[in-house]
């Protein structure tokens, strides 16, 4: 009872006060890092605000705020017409903001001495129809795919923009998280991957990639991302509710701000471009 009561004072004195109300970011596992780096320095500087971030996928996110249970959905892919169909239905609109730019990087064991392939080689890899490293220039050794789960962004990405929608190989290893990729990459000698440059770490190697069939090959970096000359960019996102824009509106502003784009700098992110 007087744990109750004790409770009940809090929450009075809150609302007295004007505490934020406590805000959620739920999604994409590429947006997560930079989300909560963003979280932390706005709260340092606003401390009455509360921002809780958590992955899951963007699918997951999204589906969070069309059940309500997040007033932020990160996505490292737009939002589908069948997710637009059901906030439609539930009376629901959204608003779509771009808070950053991510090369997404195919990554390998450091063990494996390929160090480039082609958009079509990167096809017949995940598609399953090229399955030795031999037959990309490398060791007599199994191909082992990583992918994210159907759920995540980068997954519907990586399939539209490098596989060109083929579907992936029945083979394919399907992981819950990037991190998981990165562990799994980084204790298997044979294994091919993708994750966002923020994850790149020396555990693992970046491939040099060509979307021009071989003539031009470019690995992923801050500065081959900038200048666009890496092939594999895609933006990041918040949606949110129309109806919360009062609400969630400060942080999405702060996120965009110079001080916000120089956190997705340090994050290992490309900033947007004025």
């Amino acid at each position: 009872m007087k744990t109750i009561k004790t409770k009940s004072i809090l929450i009075a004195l809150s609302l007295l006060t004007g505490v934020t109300v406590a805000q959620k970011l739920k999604g994409s596992d590429t947006v997560l890092p930079l989300a909560q780096k963003e979280a932390e320095s706005y709260m340092k500087a606003n401390k009455s605000a509360k921002i809780t971030v958590t992955g899951g996928g963007s699918g997951v996110g999204i589906s969070a705020l069309i059940d309500g249970t997040t007033d932020i959905a990160m996505s490292s892919r737009k939002i589908k017409m069948t997710e637009k169909i059901k906030l439609s239905d539930a009376g629901k609109s959204t608003k779509e903001t771009t808070i950053a730019q991510d090369a997404l990087a195919v990554i390998v064991n450091p063990a494996n001495k390929v160090s480039q392939l082609t958009r079509e080689q990167l096809e017949d890899i995940f598609t399953g129809k090229i399955k030795n490293w031999k037959e990309v220039g490398g060791d007599d050794m199994v191909i082992v795919v990583y992918s994210r789960e159907s759920s995540s962004g980068t997954y519907e990405f990586f399939k539209e923009h490098v596989m060109k929608n083929k579907n992936y190989a029945s083979t394919v290893l399907s992981m819950p998280a990037t991190g998981s990729i990165i562990q799994s990459i980084s204790q298997t000698k044979g294994a091919i991957g993708y994750v966002g440059l923020a994850y790149v770490e020396k555990d693992v190697k970046s491939l040099k990639v060509s979307f021009d069939k071989g003539k031009n090959f470019v690995g992923p970096s801050m500065t081959t991302a900038k200048d666009k000359t890496y092939p594999i960019i895609r933006p990041l996102y918040y949606y949110y509710l129309t109806s919360m824009e009062k609400t969630v509106k400060p942080f999405v502003d702060f996120c965009l701000s110079a001080e916000g784009q120089k956190i997705v700098e340090q994050v290992g992110y490309i900033p947007l471009t004025k």
